[in-house]
């Protein structure tokens, strides 16, 4: 099934949405709770799945929406359609701060791969699954790599990133990175997790016991601020806690 060619423009800066221009019977899937605002003559419709294999049958939709379950999402999709005479618009906010990435699944072999909370919208057509990492070291970290999407089709996808996006080329090369910090990467990337190092490093470093390893030709997008990093930088507990008083007492003062 050939993907809906969508035009799209992307809004914002640091809490981004993408908006979505759609011609009579295109359809753009998303997931649930992802739209901020359409216009007169879309209409949406829930289902379980995201609708590229339409004659798969009710087992093959029940075996399709459990995986989603894996990936901490909804199993169900949502499905909007401009059912209008002309040109109409829908949108889709990015759930936490960060940037929307555009990708032409086309222009990077029909496939990628995906963190498992990264999928935000497409075009219908394009099928949204589930990637298990067989290697050892993703098994050790469990969802930090082990359990990804991945995006198939011929048309545009969009994920977001929490902060800033780092998109890198390689080259026959190797990349290592904070597990959390990868976004999205090209299906002949190898991607293992492995031990960050020595045991004082691993103990004393600050970077974890385990850092993911990106290795071969193609793509990879990387998120400065993954959502897990954010949250425990604004817990009462993280690393920020007494950052920004006022005076020497402000943090006595404050409790």
């Amino acid at each position: 099934m050939n993907s809906h060619e969508i035009d799209y423009k992307i809004i914002g800066d640091d809490i981004q949405l993408v908006e979505i221009e759609l011609d009579p019977q295109e359809t753009v899937i998303a997931e649930a709770g992802a739209m901020l605002y359409m216009e007169e003559g879309i209409q949406f419709d829930t289902k379980m799945g995201d609708g590229s294999t339409p004659n798969q049958g009710i087992m093959g939709k029940l075996l399709s929406a459990g995986s989603r379950v894996l990936t901490g999402e909804s199993i169900f999709m949502t499905h909007f359609t401009n059912q209008g005479l002309g040109k109409r618009k829908v949108s889709f906010a990015a759930p936490y701060p960060g940037k929307i990435i555009p990708i032409d699944l086309n222009t990077s072999g029909g496939k990628i791969i995906v963190q498992k909370d990264g999928f935000l919208c497409a075009a219908m057509g394009t099928k949204v699954s589930i990637e298990l990492n067989r290697k050892l070291g993703a098994g050790l970290v469990g969802g930090e790599g082990f359990i990804l999407q991945k995006l198939e089709g011929d048309g545009k996808a969009f994920v977001h990133a929490g902060g800033t996006v780092i998109e890198r080329t390689l080259n026959n090369e190797t990349l290592r990175i904070d597990t959390g910090c990868i976004v999205a990467y090209e299906p002949q990337i190898d991607f293992n997790i492995e031990s960050s190092g020595s045991l004082k490093s691993m103990v004393f470093g600050g970077e974890g016991l385990f850092l993911a390893t990106l290795r071969g030709t193609g793509k990879v997008w990387l998120q400065s601020m993954p959502i897990r990093k954010l949250i425990q930088r604004l817990s009462p507990v993280g690393g920020n806690a007494r950052k920004g008083s006022s005076s020497i007492l402000g943090s006595f003062l404050e409790g």
